[in-house]
């Protein structure tokens, strides 16, 4: 079996006995801070941040290269700050340290889980994390660490979807797998909307034209102009990310 390259479309073998190997040999994980609350609705919840963590070891023991990238809205949005009369740059700075904040806590949950990580900042703060320097990364990630992205790109006014997709860049990643709370891309919201139809593959120009709310514009055509795949599968379903890594058709596909 092939590995997937830049295509993200590839499947498992359709003999049963062969040996089930990853489609991917590098991915970029991306994560809400929402993700990291459970149900509590803000904050970090610890039995979601274990449940996280041992879907990734489930990939890790695989063999493939995994970095994450991890939002902070599960403590505050900088666009929000922004309506309460925080200056927008600050708001945005705030975020990216919540980001920090969530992706220490991860590494703790992974480490405990017997995971080597590193967490890279786009903002220097070396008592803490290391700086983000492309090589560093992949050269942790040649050596079977995990590594967390954290302070989005270290500018404000950029999501940290955006920074999911120039990072996946930077490292040469197969794809991004972007978890959510629902199975992937919907016409409309499928908590508000029950007859809410389900995407199985989208173009990126597709994606920009319906308006659909997966990543921002400016995440997605980065994505297109690098022929970067994006998959957006449900989080909350133990054990989808090791599947799209194995091949299977879960969740929607966005690529050319």
């Amino acid at each position: 079996m092939e590995e997937a390259g830049k295509n993200g479309n590839q499947k498992l073998p359709e003999n049963p006995d062969s040996p089930v190997k990853p489609v991917f040999k590098r991915i970029l994980l991306k994560l809400s801070g929402e993700a990291l609350e459970g149900n509590q609705g803000f904050g970090l919840d610890y039995e979601t941040l274990q449940s996280i963590s041992l879907q990734i070891k489930s990939v890790h023991d695989l063999g493939v290269e995994i970095a994450l990238v991890v939002g902070g809205g599960n403590m505050i949005r900088g666009s929000t700050m922004e309506k309460n009369g925080v200056n927008r740059s600050v708001g945005d700075y705030m975020g990216m340290l919540a980001t920090v904040i969530n992706a220490l806590a991860l590494q703790s949950t992974l480490e405990n889980n017997g995971i080597q990580t590193r967490v890279l900042t786009a903002i220097n703060m070396s008592e803490i994390a290391e700086p983000f320097i492309p090589r560093r990364a992949e050269r942790h990630l040649e050596k079977k660490r995990v590594i967390i992205f954290a302070a989005g790109t270290g500018n404000p006014y950029f999501t940290t979807d955006t920074a999911a997709a120039l990072r996946a860049m930077e490292i040469k990643a197969d794809v991004i797998v972007k978890a959510t709370k629902v199975d992937g891309i919907y016409d409309s919201d499928p908590m508000k909307n029950a007859d809410a139809t389900l995407f199985r593959q989208l173009t990126y120009l597709e994606v920009l034209e319906k308006g659909l709310k997966v990543m921002d514009s400016t995440a997605i055509s980065l994505c297109m102009d690098n022929r970067m795949p994006i998959i957006v599968c449900n989080l909350l379903d133990i054990g989808t990310v090791k599947e799209i890594v194995l091949g299977s058709n879960v969740g929607t596909l966005v690529s050319e």
